[in-house]
């Protein structure tokens, strides 16, 4: 595969991290870099890991995954989601909210935006080609895609202030709902 089709890849897979990372920036009131370069972190390690776990099971589970993965998808961000809008109408300004950078909810948000990079190392497997480099370009576009997509969303809270963090919610539940209909058509 030539470097530009895998770099475009990258893109197309780092979109729902980019999205999901908005809204997880504007949640994040923090100045510290660190919840930036955790949640980039976590969502290259996953992009990174996840096409070569689909490359390495090959067509042995393929079908039953597949059948699957956009449910899978959907409920992680679905609720994700809903606990950031719960948060963002129930919390009052001194209350310390949840963090999205640690724990389960960066344990879920990972999965959530990595099921398509997991299809895409099937795919790879497939076709027999290599999986080594276009997982270490696609976890890279995906570490940077995801901190811009966090800075973004902190530049936002700023401007729109607590109801960027409902938004944010509104929006990991659309991608999900995005995932499922993409599914059905």
């Amino acid at each position: 595969m030539n470097p530009l089709t895998v770099i475009l890849l990258a893109v197309a897979l780092g979109v729902d991290a980019f999205s999901v990372a908005i809204g997880v920036g504007a949640a994040d009131d923090r100045k510290s870099w660190k919840p930036v370069l955790r949640l980039a972190f976590a969502f290259g390690l996953f992009q990174f890991a996840m096409p070569l776990a689909g490359w390495l099971a090959g067509l042995t589970i393929v079908d039953i995954i597949a059948v699957y993965d956009h449910w899978i998808a959907f409920i992680l961000l679905v609720y994700v989601g809903g606990k950031m809008i719960w948060e963002g109408l129930r919390r009052e300004r001194d209350e310390k909210k949840a963090d999205q950078t640690r724990g389960l909810p960066l344990l879920l948000l990972s999965l959530a935006t990595s099921i398509d990079a997991l299809a895409v190392g099937f795919s790879f497997s497939i076709l027999k080609a290599p999986i080594l480099l276009p997982a270490v370009v696609i976890g890279m576009v995906c570490f940077l895609m995801t901190a811009v997509g966090m800075i973004f969303g902190k530049v936002l809270a700023k401007l729109f202030g607590r109801k960027v963090e409902v938004f944010g919610g509104v929006v990991l539940i659309a991608i999900g709902v995005k995932i499922v209909i993409e599914h059905w058509t």
